[in-house]
């Protein structure tokens, strides 16, 4: 048991570096065709076809944040097993959740839209397919298929959160850092779906509020290194 919670913490140290490292990276690849928003389906059809290169590897490097993410998130569930075991396998449930829900989209971006961008731009099979798809795959507008799946993970996250907030502050400071981010995540994220549903968010600004408040989980990171880093975290977190 010692030597997996070792193995654990190692994880959640490593995946913290890596989402801090991943998270650089992103400043400096494309997301998605300049003015997104206001992007008609040929200028988005255009962009993907020039740069296709580009958005497959930051999208990649998406896949890559949001496994380090969910891989730290589930070492802190790991954390509180001792204090609450009940509340730490619901937050790995809702982790594994999330997980699947952040991979599906990100992988339809690696590997479905630049097919469906080279087919309409060369009328080639699958062409009348590809034009209906493609909308639907938009990866910015927040009433997409695939920007539903990303506000879905995110949800489950600020669940999650939710759920390990207390238990956290019972550990040392870097802990009780995390558990009070995560807290106000998860009340910040859920107040902002309810506003959302009630209308008083308009569309354009929907996914600038949700963001702003995912960027919070980038402070629990930074705190997750702290506490991750040392070799009892862990083990003597049953003591603390």
């Amino acid at each position: 048991m010692k030597k997996l919670d070792e193995q654990i913490q190692q994880a959640g140290f490593w995946s913290a570096v890596l989402i801090v490292a991943t998270t650089l990276i992103s400043v400096f690849l494309p997301l998605d065709v300049p003015n997104a928003y206001e992007a008609t389906l040929a200028d988005r059809v255009d962009w993907l076809n020039a740069n296709s290169g580009l958005f497959i590897l930051s999208w990649t490097n998406q896949i890559a944040s949001m496994l380090a993410l969910s891989a730290m998130l589930a070492a802190m569930a790991w954390y509180i097993a001792r204090w609450n075991p009940l509340r730490a396998l619901l937050s790995a449930i809702l982790i594994a959740f999330a997980t699947m829900a952040f991979l599906i989209p990100k992988f339809i971006a690696v590997w479905t839209i630049p097919m469906l961008s080279e087919a309409i731009a060369t009328q080639s099979t699958g062409y009348e397919m590809a034009q209906g798809l493609l909308p639907l795959l938009n990866v910015t507008v927040p009433y997409s298929l695939y920007t539903s799946f990303d506000f879905l993970g995110f949800w489950l996250y600020s669940v999650f959160a939710l759920l390990v907030c207390i238990p956290m502050t019972r550990g040392p400071l870097s802990a009780k850092i995390i558990g009070i981010v995560l807290g106000l995540f998860g009340v910040i994220y859920n107040v902002l779906v309810a506003f959302i549903l009630a209308g008083s968010i308009g569309r354009p600004q929907i996914s600038d509020s949700l963001m702003a408040a995912a960027a919070m989980l980038l402070v629990a990171t930074i705190a997750a290194f702290f506490l991750f880093r040392s070799p009892a975290t862990i083990q003597d977190k049953g003591s603390a």
